[in-house]
């Protein structure tokens, strides 16, 4: 019998030329779009009677638990107003407890879908219903490259990461704290970062968290960029808000969500659980805490300003219980952001979840492995704006540049898979069959030549040739591609452009502020 490598030299010799794609490899620009509208089913894993028990759980925990509120007593009358039993804990904490149905109301005014404006609008985004977005990671204190290894984030950094972003095709949003530029005073870089998101990109992003004032910045920023009259009738900016958990909103938090949503703008609202730790170790526990955790979070939207933007929000993570350590991309927080987007649907709420995560330290099997199975649930999940999606590393304590690199190429893919495909009289492709008849190859084909510059996506940063000529080019693995991609990209970068009476309000802004207070740098 033949061998498989006769069998392919012999199909190889008798194929000839293959039709070769116009454009640049790897661009496919038939899939360059503001966010992706997905056409594949998100996947239903648990069934009816499970979910209840889930929502169940999460009712009993509201009900009988309760959230403890710190340091924010104007969003404690609130609650206390819309119903809630308030039980004071210390003179600057109390605890809430909520009867069942109780934020599900008031979560009835939070909308399904909602659009979020970029300053070029032909890049603003869909957030919900079968829109899926797209941006960098978010928080890392550290940058790393195959160059200079690891090492704290600065303004530079920042600002790279915005263009390599800016620069990607299948990424939708600038994102928030892409890395933190510790150059720069603790009280004074969110300006300078969300200056970078607005000079560098004309994409959407996220604002500042980190202290009331600074979420105010933030907006304040915004009306410069877009006009009041804008800010106030539309979602611009987006701010991403942490639970304390187990069962706590401190108020930090809190008051930095009455900022955004007094002004009508967009929040996300997800509690950071460990298994173990923070939750309980099993999915189902862990899935119904953070649906409780969030849904609260998001109802105080709602009471401030009825019809804000909020986006329910879940970040399951496993442990290593010999060490401590998170050991994401693992199986079973998959399995828990599959069920997440389950009960966001059945509470008509935009969903986040999950991303590109890892725990290796390079850019390496381990790291895209994880990557690929976090990423996948996410997609697979039904969720709507998927955070992380490139740069993730380090367990989240660094970003890298080859990684992100590496994710973009990644996220270009999920474009093709949650296009599905479709199934018709041309698609079926009979014709390509029946043109040369059995035993020829079909590269020459009407068929062939009508879809081979859009049948397939085409990686920017796979190499798929024969081992000979990989060899003989350098025998160059990925890592090293992407570490040559993420360089020229910063070469080739050309700023949007901006009215410059803008950028020059936004810069005496940014004066007047920092001239304001004295640096703090803890």
């Amino acid at each position: 019998m033949q061998s498989e490598t006769q069998d392919r030299a012999r199909r190889r010799r008798r194929s000839g030329s293959k039709p070769q794609r116009s454009g640049v490899p790897g661009h496919n620009p038939h899939m360059h779009v503001p966010y992706i509208t997905r056409k594949i089913a998100p996947y239903d894993l648990l069934g009816e009677e499970s979910l209840i028990q889930i929502e169940a759980a999460c009712n009993r925990i509201l009900a009988e638990i309760g959230i403890e509120f710190r340091d924010d007593p104007e969003t404690v009358a609130l609650f206390r107003k819309a119903g809630a039993e308030v039980s004071p804990v210390s003179e600057t904490a109390w605890n809430l407890r909520f009867e069942p149905g109780m934020i599900r109301d008031i979560l009835k005014t939070a909308p399904a879908c909602f659009t979020q404006l970029a300053r070029n609008p032909a890049k603003s985004v869909e957030i919900g219903g079968d829109a899926t977005v797209f941006a960098p990671s978010y928080g890392s204190p550290f940058v790393m490259d195959l160059d200079e290894g690891r090492r704290y984030g600065t303004i530079q950094d920042f600002e790279n990461f915005v263009k390599l972003a800016q620069s990607s095709p299948w990424l939708h949003h600038s994102g928030g704290t892409i890395c933190e530029p510790t150059d720069i005073a603790v009280n004074k870089r969110h300006l300078d970062m969300v200056y970078a998101h607005m000079r560098y990109s004309d994409r959407p992003f996220l604002g500042s968290i980190t202290a009331p004032e600074r979420a105010a910045d933030s907006i304040e920023m915004c009306r410069i960029l877009f006009g009041a009259d804008v800010v106030d009738q539309h979602c611009v900016i987006m701010g991403n808000f942490n639970t304390t958990s187990p069962l706590v909103l401190d108020g930090v938090t809190t008051q930095g969500i009455r900022e955004y949503a007094a002004a009508g703008q967009g929040s996300i609202h997800l509690p950071f659980l460990l298994g173990g730790a923070v939750s309980p170790l099993t999915m189902a526990g862990a899935c119904a805490q953070s649906l409780a955790e969030s849904m609260v979070s998001c109802a105080l939207t709602q009471l401030v300003r009825p019809g804000s933007p909020a986006i329910l929000a879940a970040f399951l993570s496993s442990m290593s219980l010999r060490s401590g350590s998170p050991t994401f991309g693992t199986p079973e927080p998959a399995l828990g952001s599959l069920v997440m987007g389950q009960l966001a649907r059945r509470l008509n709420m935009p969903l986040r979840c999950a991303g590109s995560f890892s725990t290796s330290k390079r850019p390496d099997a381990q790291a895209m492995q994880q990557s690929m199975m976090s990423m996948m649930s996410a997609v697979q999940s039904g969720a709507h704006y998927i955070l992380h999606s490139a740069g993730f590393l380090d367990g989240l304590l660094s970003m890298s540049y080859e990684k992100f690199i590496m994710d973009s190429d990644m996220c270009g893919a999920m474009h093709a898979y949650l296009n599905g495909f479709e199934v018709n009289q041309d698609t079926l492709g009979v014709e390509a069959l029946a043109q040369n008849g059995p035993g020829e190859h079909l590269f020459g084909t009407d068929h062939t030549l009508r879809h081979y510059e859009t049948a397939y996506w085409d990686s920017a940063l796979n190499d798929d040739q024969p081992f000979e000529t990989w060899d003989e080019q350098g025998s160059v693995d990925a890592a090293a591609r992407a570490n040559t991609r993420w360089k020229e990209t910063l070469r080739d970068y050309e700023a949007p452009p901006m009215d410059i009476a803008t950028q020059e309000a936004l810069q005496d802004y940014m004066a007047r502020k920092k001239a304001s207070m004295i640096d703090m740098w803890y």
